[in-house]
């Protein structure tokens, strides 16, 4: 018999704040953290915008020597695992860390880590090149270094699949812990790819937005006036656990995951196949034991590029039918936070289990001009109240790799 899943500590680093409440309110009211980038780095390319983290206090978390060893992927996962272990008010005496995970994904790894040594390396050898080079960098080290600082002995993971891998890294988990293997997880995702390299690389691809004039407009998830996603940076953490390990030692339960989609296009390196996406929604629906009417919100991939809005559309409404069109409401946070990627499905998740505790539905902002062929409840520009029993948080990453999560509202 499969058993429960819940969730009952979260922690955040991201642009439009470092903590759930900062970001739940800024979110809830409409608020964008996408910022000009205004060092002469970034001047000669067609993006200029995207959403920073330049306000976390790094030293609450990590002492100044810890720092100088770790990548900022790897701090931000920290800090954002450490408000998750706080809010769960786990008692590391009586946990039993050999059935203590921690599966958190990144898409990059440790980029920044990699650039700066490769120009030490040019300018002043190889001899100069720093011996945390390949710690700092591996995409494992989030994890690692969370488990090392946590003592938790059980699963260790680092899943890796573009904008799918933190969904990919709490599905696993979820699944990990229903068949009995764990009892708590800590997973999520991470990522610091602000740099000149990583914004040209998706520039020449045509992929990101180039409304540099006002970057609190460029993410415009499902609108006509579209013309690619923002880049953002941060991370998100969830304490998974047992039901009846959380209810045994009297934990706060903020959701539960009840199932978990994956699959792949197996179509293009970049171009979404709708069907992918379709299958899914459908998957988690299917495990989570429940009706595609059940589903009340789909907090949406939604990144704001011309074909990726159009494909998304296309697989909810092959899956929901005329629900699609009825009580089910869409919206993507991205318009308000940017593409987090790796930390995108994981701050995404947060978000979804907010809106199901406070029974409100995020906004899609900046959705001025619909886009004739995208006409589902987008949620446009305003929340609005509403219940929300089951939620449906979508991740799909370049590749063709699609993870799809579902969460019961806990009452």
């Amino acid at each position: 018999m499969k058993r429960r899943v819940v969730v009952t500590g979260m922690g955040v680093v991201s642009p439009l704040g470092n903590d759930v409440n900062t970001l739940w309110k800024r979110t809830k009211n409409g608020k964008s953290g996408i910022k000009t980038l205004k060092a002469a780095e970034f001047q000669d390319i067609s993006t200029r915008i995207a959403g920073y983290v330049d306000d976390l206090a790094i030293d609450q978390y990590m002492e100044p020597k810890e720092q100088k060893k770790y990548d900022r992927f790897t701090q931000f996962a920290y800090s954002a695992a450490i408000q998750a272990l706080e809010q769960a008010n786990v008692d590391f005496e009586t946990l039993d860390k050999d059935r203590a995970g921690v599966y958190i994904g990144s898409g990059t790894g440790g980029l920044q880590t990699v650039l700066d040594n490769h120009q030490t390396m040019l300018e002043k050898g190889k001899r100069r090149v720093s011996p945390f080079l390949i710690p700092a960098m591996i995409h494992n080290m989030a994890s690692g270094y969370i488990a090392i600082q946590t003592g938790f002995r059980g699963p260790s993971y680092a899943a890796v699949s573009a904008c799918a891998t933190s969904n990919h890294a709490i599905g696993e988990a979820y699944t990990n812990i229903a068949h009995g293997y764990s009892d708590v997880i800590l997973a999520g995702g991470t990522e610091a790819t602000i740099t000149p390299l990583y914004i040209a690389g998706f520039s020449k691809m045509r992929a990101m937005s180039t409304q540099n004039e006002r970057p609190e407009k460029a993410s415009r998830p499902f609108d006509q006036d579209r013309d690619g996603f923002v880049m953002s940076e941060g991370a998100g953490i969830l304490f998974l656990e047992e039901y009846e390990h959380a209810k045994q030692r009297d934990a706060v339960i903020l959701g539960e995951i009840v199932g978990y989609g994956n699959t792949t296009d197996a179509y293009h390196i970049t171009a979404p196949d709708y069907r992918g996406a379709a299958k899914a929604m459908q998957l988690a629906i299917e495990r989570a034991g429940i009706n595609k009417e059940d589903i009340a919100y789909i907090n949406a991939h939604g990144t704001s590029t011309p074909t990726g809005d159009v494909s998304e559309t296309k697989a909810i409404k092959h899956i929901f039918g005329k629900h699609a069109y009825k009580q089910l409401k869409v919206s993507s946070t991205k318009s308000m936070l940017g593409h987090l990627f790796g930390a995108a499905g994981a701050v995404e998740a947060i978000l979804t289990i907010k809106s199901m505790q406070e029974n409100i539905f995020l906004p899609t902002t900046n959705l001025e001009n619909p886009d004739p062929k995208l006409d589902l409840d987008y949620v446009a520009n305003q929340a609005t109240a509403g219940a929300i029993p089951y939620a449906l948080s979508n991740g799909f990453g370049f590749g063709g790799h699609n993870a799809v999560l579902a969460f019961k509202k806990v009452y």
